[in-house]
This record gives C-alpha cells, sequence and structure tokens, in this order.
C-alpha cells in the first residue's frame, strides 16, 4: 500500500517536472517568459494548459496580423502610384466624368465610391444576383463584372438617370402600383433589367418574361409583383 502510494507519488512528481522544463524550454518568444516564475522559497510556479495555449495563440495571432498589415500598406502604396492610374471617361446619365482609376476598379465601384451613384447596389459581387443592373449602350450589364475600363466614353444609364423631367419612368411607376418591392435593396436592379426587357425578344406570358428576369434574384419574394409591374408596362406599350 504505502509503496504504491509512494509510486504514485513520485510519477506525479515527475510528470510536473517535465511540464516545466518544457516551458523553460521554449524560445523565441519573451510573451512565454512568464510561464515559468519563480515564487518565494525558490519553487516553479506551475501555469494551466489553456494559459500556455491562450499565450501562445495569440502570439502567433499578432504575428500574423503585423505582417498582413504590413503588405496592406504595401499594396495600397503601390495602387496610390500614379504610374499604376489609368485615365478613363466615364459618360453616365448624360453626364461626362473623367476618374484616374486603377485598373482593376470594377464599374460598380467607379459608379459608387467615386461617383457616388448608390442607386446601384452591390449584392452578391460574383454577378449572381443582379443587384448591380445597369445599362451600357442600351443593354443590361452587371457591372460587378464589369471593369470601368472597358466601358470608357460609352454611354452608361444607372437607376438615377431613368426618370426625365421629374417623372418616374412607366417601370418604376409599375413597380409602385404592383408592390414590386420589399426592403427595395434588389429594386434598382430589378428595374434596370424590367426597362431593358422591353426591347429584347421576349414571349408575351408571364412565364417568358418571368424566363429574362431569372438573372435578379428577390430574397424577399417579391416575384409576384415583379411579373405583374413588367407585364403591365408591357401590355400598355403594345397596345
Amino acid at each position: 500500500m504505502a509503496a504504491d502510494l509512494g509510486k504514485a507519488m513520485f510519477l506525479k512528481e515527475t510528470r510536473r517536472h517535465a511540464y516545466d522544463a518544457a516551458a523553460v524550454n521554449v524560445r523565441g518568444a519573451s510573451q512565454l517568459q512568464d510561464y515559468v516564475r519563480p515564487r518565494r522559497g525558490g519553487q516553479v510556479r506551475r501555469v494551466s494548459r489553456r494559459t500556455f495555449l491562450m499565450t501562445t495563440n495569440a502570439a502567433a495571432l499578432g504575428a500574423t496580423l503585423a505582417a498582413r498589415g504590413d503588405r496592406d500598406i504595401g499594396a495600397a502604396s503601390d495602387a496610390s502610384n500614379d504610374d499604376t492610374l489609368l485615365k478613363i471617361v466615364l459618360r453616365v446619365n448624360g453626364s461626362s466624368h473623367t476618374l484616374e482609376l486603377d485598373p482593376r476598379v470594377s464599374l460598380l465601384d467607379a459608379l459608387r465610391e467615386h461617383l457616388h451613384l448608390t442607386g446601384t447596389k452591390k449584392g452578391c459581387d460574383h454577378g449572381q444576383c443582379g443587384a448591380c443592373t445597369v445599362h451600357v449602350n442600351g443593354r443590361r450589364v452587371l457591372t460587378c463584372l464589369t471593369l470601368a475600363a472597358s466601358v470608357s466614353d460609352q454611354p452608361v444609364t444607372t437607376i438615377e438617370g431613368l426618370a426625365a423631367g421629374g417623372n418616374l419612368h412607366p417601370m418604376q411607376q409599375a413597380f409602385l402600383d404592383h408592390d414590386g418591392f420589399q426592403c427595395g435593396y434588389c429594386t434598382p436592379g430589378q428595374i434596370m433589367s424590367a426597362v431593358a426587357l422591353l426591347e429584347e425578344p421576349c414571349g408575351p406570358s408571364d412565364d417568358d418574361a418571368r424566363e429574362l428576369m431569372s438573372g435578379n434574384l428577390c430574397r424577399c419574394g417579391a416575384y409576384g409583383g415583379i411579373v405583374a409591374a413588367v407585364q403591365s408596362v408591357r401590355k400598355t406599350r403594345n397596345g
């Protein structure tokens, strides 16, 4: 009995000293110096595994963020270099704007961040939701997938340019009349696609309209009102 107890105490002390030795032998991180700190009487303070892991993880995260910050600062500095900028002319809603942009800037970001035309919405930023739809040369395009430089000196129409003389475009009015929206975030893109649809080959049925509007998603599910608005304008135009 006494021998077993003595053996158990010996193993416990061995594990404790091994843990303390491992902590002492950790090199290269000043934050780990507190892992082993002498107490009064020359005893070594033990730390929990949780404290050890939290400190090492914090040190690693700090080093990673510092490296990433240096890289981002360098990238921003490179982007601000005049040699990387491209002078383009954006003709938006009848007005010309001369901009100096990074060649990688999308038309969506140029409209929103540089011309402050925020009616064009950034949804998925992957060309899947249609919230960023505008017209270029009368045809609908997804601005998140279009480089601003690629449409330089070409006519661009955004949702802000549809109304004329203070009067809403018939499609805008139809969306109001038929409740073709709920939260309204996707509505500019829906309306721009619907207006473009008026000039595209499309059958007369509701299903035909749904097919040509399928690239515009409404997360609120206001599709019934959207189709009704589109069809009402089409019927008015066709007599």
